[in-house]
């Protein structure tokens, strides 16, 4: 393995653990390494290859947990299940149909149906082993909003069973108007982890994380912008379909895109990971090209869901490839590899 000392802290530590061959619950290094993955509705497809990418290296025992926002806590769950080759399952043509209904708005059905998805598709259609993530030595932490708050909640400690993970994965892809009423977990109400933190990196930290590596699914050339005022869309969803809510949680929506723009401009100050950071947490973020097509959230084009599954496996292989361990894990999932 080449010398990563001069590399960004986050990859040395991975080099040193995959050197050390070191496995979750076994650690000696006193580092807690994060995997962030970010969301975005069918966007979450790039960051779903990037994190087949690290499976397929064999990297995904040298992390400690696996924070997903959206669609990222739906990636999160099949990277630790016992099929994380489900990730494909993006970029298949059936699935954006399960899952991104438009004509339901004829019909007064949400237009995103998450619920479908979770608790049929993953079923009977394309089952997820619901078990196997939960019996994962890393832990799982999917987030989502609090109705009431506006905040972000992690559901970790409410994955109980099978049925708390379902209620989980709706939770966090929940997304306002598109996806029907927000989803019951305990006393809570929740919704869309985008609301509140689109990028669960902040909540890794919150928890102790030392190291996180984020996988973006957002292009640079996509970053928010620093309004000063909310846009268009924002206004008309808090005045539509959030009316009837908390004030907080209409703020919450309303300042999206200025704390998103401030995780961006943070996370770029990260990347370079200079001196005055050495003292803090690492933290890398991995983005997929400004070349590669742009991808909306309620995408169902095949080709393009395609393309960008295969643009973020590119974009994860080409920084992570040096510390490749497949010939020490076999690619095996989480769950089969302890």
């Amino acid at each position: 393995m080449e010398d990563v000392t001069s590399r960004h802290r986050m990859l040395a530590v991975l080099a040193r653990r995959a050197a050390e061959a070191s496995r979750p619950g076994e650690r000696t290094d006193g580092h807690r390494v994060a995997l962030a993955i970010e969301g975005g509705g069918m966007r979450g497809t790039v960051s779903a290859g990037m994190a087949l990418a690290i499976q397929q290296l064999g990297l995904l025992p040298l992390f400690d947990a696996v924070y997903g926002a959206s669609a990222g806590a739906i990636s999160g769950a099949w990277l630790l299940s016992t099929r994380p080759e489900g990730l494909r399952g993006w970029t298949d043509p059936v699935f954006a149909k399960a899952l991104i209904r438009r004509g339901n708005v004829l019909r007064a059905r949400p237009v995103v149906d998450v619920r479908g998805l979770i608790e049929t598709v993953y079923v009977r259609d394309f089952p997820l082993d619901f078990a196997s993530v939960l019996a994962a030595p890393i832990e799982f932490h999917p987030l989502a909003t609090d109705v009431l708050t506006g905040e972000a909640v992690d559901l970790y400690p409410t994955l109980t069973c099978e049925r708390d993970l379902q209620l989980a994965l709706r939770a966090s892809a929940a997304l306002p108007m598109l996806a029907g009423p927000p989803v019951a977990i305990g006393d809570r109400l929740l919704y869309d982890a985008g609301v509140a933190e689109s990028i669960p990196f902040r909540q890794a930290l919150r928890d102790g994380a030392t190291h996180v590596l984020v996988l973006r699914s957002r292009r640079l050339v996509d970053r928010a912008s620093a309004r000063t005022a909310p846009s268009w869309g924002a206004r008309l969803v808090t005045g539509v379909g959030l009316r009837r809510h908390p004030p907080a949680l209409r703020t919450a929506f309303l300042t999206r895109d200025a704390r998103l723009a401030a995780d961006d401009r943070l996370l770029a100050e990260h990347d370079l990971d200079g001196p005055a950071l050495s003292g803090g947490p690492a933290v890398l973020s991995i983005r997929p090209p400004d070349t590669s097509p742009g991808i909306g959230r309620l995408e169902s084009d095949a080709a393009l869901l395609h393309a960008a599954f295969e643009v973020g496996h590119a974009a994860a292989t080409a920084v992570l490839a040096f510390i490749d361990q497949r010939d020490n894990s076999s690619g095996e999932s989480a769950s089969s590899a302890y």
